[in-house]
């Protein structure tokens, strides 16, 4: 678990793991999603901690940064573009548990809520 939480991306297999290893309380990490709204009622991981809509990035981004400054924090979105450029500037500030989920909601095949 540790090695999948050091690294700059994961895939949507990773994150399965990920998740199952949390649930068992074997890792610990925040699971953003930065989605707009009306994707995330569509449809969304299991196991989201937040919703944090790209849009509304001005709003919330200097208060989870320093809320989870000493966690791993985990972003995805519909593909992982987005969440790939949340973790960049997280990290171009400083972060450096950032994670982002490489191919979205779109490659993964866990549990979906709606």
């Amino acid at each position: 678990m540790h090695k999948l939480l050091a690294t700059d991306n994961i895939n949507s297999e990773n994150l399965e793991t990920l998740l199952k290893a949390r649930e068992n309380g074997e890792a610990n990490f925040l699971l953003v999603d930065v989605r707009e709204n009306m994707e995330y009622e569509m449809g969304h991981l299991k196991g989201v901690d937040m919703l944090k809509p790209t849009s509304d990035f001005q709003s919330w981004a200097q208060a989870l940064f320093d809320e989870a400054k000493d966690k791993v924090v985990i972003f995805t979105c519909r593909t992982g573009h987005r969440s790939g450029q949340v973790q960049n500037v997280f990290r171009s500030n400083g972060h450096s548990r950032v994670i982002n989920h490489s191919g979205g909601i779109v490659s993964y095949c866990g549990e979906i809520e709606r």
